[in-house]
């Protein structure tokens, strides 16, 4: 039997204020185990947040020949710990570590002995091939294999990825293994309910220096074919009950005929379902967002970074301040509702700049908007420029924050709290609140109706 697990949150997790997703990715690994022939359990220990003597229990109690640990950054320490425990429960046991951190940093996590494997980049194929070749004996063989870090006798060895090309041959994530009822099947941005999340394509064009989605996904954006695509929502749908989904990947409409492609899919089929998609700016057109409309999309959410040219020329987000106006306004023109969120605190950037953000955050007035500390992830352009500079804080063993002569990261953080404020808390904001609650609605059918019940008010 493989076990795969997250860890436990982090102890100090304050740069992160989200709500707990299940882990999409290592569902996916652990379909392409199952589909192997492999019996797979999980544990989403950042939602079961059990202790490393439970944990030790655990692999006491099932016994698993492997466990696979997917690891960030924010959670490195806690995967070691984990790694150890695993040990002190089973020291047989093979503990093989993939994730974010695993891709950019495999060495700071083999030079820890409980840990005998790292996944570099997409998991699915790379540890399909570790556990086949583990099972049966052939260790010579697992240290060859695409994909798979190890450090044996000192002797370090990292095999380059391999990437997946034709994205279809992974099956639909192992949503069965995990307790979904005990997420919170919503989006923020959706009245469908229940909500999941969808991942559908992998890699990334550009080069912003904030992001090194490149090094775990590959340079190229590789994607699941449309009709693979509407067959994995019907399975949600048909399973599930899903009504809303959020397709969480960075660049939706990069592929333009595709997206069309899907959109007509699912008009076609007629679906009873809304849907969120990311994407950037320049990456739309009214025609496409006419067509995704009519296919249930419902807002669009864009990362903007920066009202400040300056800032984005910085970051190498190649995208304008112009080009940010057109596309609301063309979302706008859909009537699909836009989302949006700006960093505050990147590398160089001033109070001046950062109020610029807010200013033009209200000028484009989107339906939601945040404002995100950045967080400097290993290997990243500008983590490895901060690294230099020495103009940082060390929010753990490996996050940065910048660091200037107006700022550190309790001031950010300050400075994100007046913000969210400012722009919340204005009579617009409040406004369209309200009217996307209901409460608009319901005072004024008070005010033209007076007070009296009408049928199947409460």
């Amino acid at each position: 039997m493989i076990l795969l697990m997250t860890t436990a949150p982090p102890e100090k997790d304050t740069w992160y204020h989200g709500k707990r997703l299940p882990p999409i990715g290592l569902m996916y690994v652990a379909a392409a185990l199952e589909k192997a022939g492999h019996t797979v359990q999980m544990l989403d220990n950042y939602l079961a947040n059990k202790s490393l003597e439970e944990v030790k229990q655990i692999i006491t109690q099932t016994t698993p020949f492997m466990v696979g640990i997917t690891c960030g950054s924010a959670t490195f320490t806690r995967c070691i710990e984990t790694a150890k425990a695993i040990k002190e429960a089973k020291s047989d046991c093979i503990v093989v570590v993939g994730g974010w951190h695993a891709s950019y940093l495999p060495k700071t996590l083999l030079s820890h002995s409980e840990i005998d494997y790292a996944i570099v980049g997409e998991g699915e194929r790379a540890i399909t091939q570790l556990a086949n070749a583990l099972v049966e004996g052939n260790k010579s063989q697992a240290s060859t294999i695409p994909g798979v870090a190890c450090n044996i006798k000192n002797n370090l060895s990292i095999n380059p990825p391999q990437f997946i090309e034709d994205m279809d041959e992974i099956p639909y994530p192992a949503r069965h293994l995990l307790p979904l009822e005990q997420y919170d099947r919503t989006i923020e941005f959706l009245d469908a309910k229940p909500a999941d999340v969808m991942s559908i394509s992998r890699g990334c064009v550009f080069s912003c220096g904030f992001c090194e989605t490149r090094k775990l996904w590959g340079n190229m954006c590789r994607s699941f074919s449309p009709k693979r695509v509407l067959g994995e929502i019907c399975d949600l749908q048909r399973r599930y009950g899903t009504r809303g989904i959020y397709f969480i990947n960075d660049n939706f409409t990069l592929r333009k005929e595709k997206t069309k492609e899907l959109c007509h899919l699912m008009i076609e089929e007629k679906l009873d379902l809304e849907w969120v998609c990311d994407t950037r700016v320049d990456l739309v057109d009214s025609e496409l967002l006419g067509l995704m409309r009519k296919a249930g999309c419902r807002v669009i959410w864009f990362g903007v970074e920066s009202g400040s040219p300056k800032v984005l020329n910085r970051i190498s987000r190649n995208t304008t301040l112009e080009q940010v106006e057109e596309a609301f306004k063309l979302c706008r023109a859909q009537n699909i509702k836009t989302a949006c969120s700006f960093m505050l605190g990147l590398p160089d950037e001033t109070l001046k700049d950062m109020e610029q953000s807010l200013r033009f955050a209200k000028k484009i007035d989107p339906d939601y908007c945040q404002f995100n500390i950045f967080i400097a992830y290993p290997d990243s352009k500008l983590y490895n420029e901060l690294l230099e500079s020495n103009q940082y804080t060390q929010l753990d063993d490996y996050l940065l924050s910048t660091k200037s002569v107006e700022y550190d990261f309790e001031s950010l953080r300050a400075l994100q709290r007046r913000f969210f404020k400012s722009f919340h808390m204005s009579p617009k904001q409040i406004y369209k609140r309200a009217k996307r609650e209901g409460i608009l609605n319901f005072a004024t059918n008070r005010l033209l109706h007076g007070t009296k019940k009408t049928s199947g008010s409460a």
